[in-house]
């Protein structure tokens, strides 16, 4: 009997970092060796000018593209004004979407890994009727620390004796318009020691982030695969 072949048409990866880009290295490599399998990081998007992503997307042979907010002309450089810096954010964001849905690098699947900027309907709305999955990585479990800081101030409710468990951790969920309330696809517990300072934590959470990410991009890539063969 022959060994099954691979499908002709492999998961197409769209990634947005927007700065080391450690995370978009872990999928690199997970790619590569078919821990990620049938699939292909077709681009990389970064929001900012001397994220170290981009070097690491040429290492691999992976377009990137430098795309924002305020220097692609979106947005006035100190602009404060609220109505504007949101009419902004959405013109950004449809943008962004209209590049996925008209390029040549169409993908199947967006990986936000350290992605600085939130979404809103501009940019999900477009997506999700084409039928592209959006998943991000998170450094809190669900429905705790959503947003920015989440580690701080997971650390800073351990140290007043108010962490739950003493634990915060890590997930990877789907994106929606509530920030980090998308459904999870993978969570990990985290526990903080006593003594440990803020950038410890911050090392150990970092050191797992890798392998989680890696796994659910796995996770959702096997179901993405699936459902093409069951249209094809």
């Amino acid at each position: 009997m022959s060994e099954p072949t691979p499908s002709s048409s492999p998961c197409r990866i769209v990634v947005m970092a927007s700065g080391n880009g450690s995370n978009f290295q872990a999928l690199i490599d997970a790619v590569a060796t078919g821990q990620i399998p049938e699939s292909k990081i077709i681009r990389l998007f970064v929001n900012r000018g001397k994220a170290f992503a981009t070097t690491r997307a040429e290492r691999a042979g992976i377009p990137w593209e430098y795309f924002n907010l305020i220097s692609n002309g979106f947005q006035a450089k100190g602009e404060k004004d609220p109505q504007r810096v949101q009419e902004s954010r959405d013109k950004y964001d449809a943008a962004l979407a209209d590049k996925l849905l008209t390029g040549d690098y169409k993908p199947d699947l967006v990986v936000l890994a350290g992605w600085m900027h939130v979404f809103g309907k501009p940019f999900l709305d477009p997506l999700e009727a084409a039928g592209i999955k959006i998943i991000n990585l998170h450094p809190a479990l669900p429905g705790k620390y959503d947003g920015a800081g989440a580690i701080e101030r997971a650390f800073e409710d351990f140290k007043a004796g108010k962490l739950e468990n003493n634990k915060t951790g890590i997930m990877v969920h789907f994106v929606i318009a509530q920030v980090d309330r998308g459904a999870p696809i993978l969570t990990r517990e985290v526990e903080c020691h006593e003594g440990e300072d803020l950038h410890q934590l911050e090392e150990r959470i970092h050191s797992q982030e890798h392998e989680l990410i890696v796994e659910a991009t796995a996770k959702v890539v096997k179901e993405i695969i699936a459902k093409k063969s069951e249209t094809s």
